[in-house]
């Protein structure tokens, strides 16, 4: 079953076509990452799929209904975004960014309610920052801030979480922080998932499902073991990879890789049925 779906779209900026006529589906309750060289268009139609990005074509469907004919308090109550790169207004607490959150919920500048109150502690919660809860967010480290903006989309109260390149610059114990809490996110909330990741690796290890781009499109999806192949890699990355199981997750990882053109020698590969 599909919770997103999208149907020959196309979009991009200005007068620059990045994508034109793609399809793919998002598969529910699960951790869909997609995957491919800058530029390939990865972020692009993740905003399409946000509405941040108007399309130019096609329909993006959110729960079978059209996105672009739904309101958007209507989009905000079943998906929650976080863009690259988010800043929070100097001054703010981590309580005070993450009760932000329940805006789609409230009435003009209503005041928090009981409920709204609730979906925010338990945010901040379970993304363990309850300690933390009321010092400013300036002062936090980055694996800290990211865990601050994933609990506002979280005291959203949606089934969907969207995020683009969550764990970019940070170093590797956050980058592992931030993917282990959305991997308890999914599989104790039964959040969707659906994310940008640069680090192939990563994006094997906790998806469940892989859409792989190159130039706009889509050259491969599926589980880890149908992307994270020798062959699909050489197509989309333009290299030759060495390939493994990862101890902890069983799926493929790259161990190493050299550039197409370098390659005169043979190179090991393990692939996947």
């Amino acid at each position: 079953m599909s919770v997103l779906t999208v149907d020959q779209v196309a979009v991009g900026y200005a007068n620059a076509v990045i994508i034109d006529g793609l399809s793919v589906e998002i598969p529910a309750g699960k951790i869909t990452t997609i995957i491919g060289p800058n530029g390939c268009g990865k972020s692009t139609l993740l905003k399409a799929v946000a509405r941040i990005l108007k399309t130019q074509s096609g329909t993006v469907f959110l729960d079978g209904r059209a996105i672009q004919q739904l309101s958007t308090k209507e989009v905000a109550k079943k998906m929650a975004i976080l863009p690259q790169s988010a800043e929070a207004p100097p001054g703010l607490t981590i309580f005070e960014l993450v009760s932000y959150g329940r805006f789609p919920h409230q009435r003009g500048f209503g005041t928090l309610k009981q409920d709204d109150l609730k979906h925010i502690h338990w945010a901040i919660e379970v993304t363990g920052l309850s300690e933390l809860k009321d010092r400013p967010v300036e002062a936090l480290s980055g694996g800290q801030r990211q865990r601050v903006w994933i609990a506002m989309a979280l005291a959203q109260d949606t089934d969907i979480l969207v995020l683009d390149e969550p764990t970019t610059y940070l170093d590797l114990a956050h980058q592992l922080d931030i993917l282990l809490l959305l991997k308890k996110l999914n599989e104790e909330e039964g959040k969707t998932i659906v994310m940008v990741l640069h680090d192939l690796n990563h994006a094997s290890r906790f998806s469940h499902y892989m859409i792989a781009m190159k130039d706009g499109e889509v050259v491969t999806e599926g589980k880890p073991e149908k992307v994270m192949t020798h062959t699909n890699l050489q197509a989309v990355f333009d290299i030759n990879a060495f390939l493994a199981e990862c101890p902890f997750s069983q799926h493929p990882i790259c161990l190493s890789y050299q550039l197409n053109k370098e390659t005169d020698c043979l190179v090991q590969t393990v692939e996947y049925a």
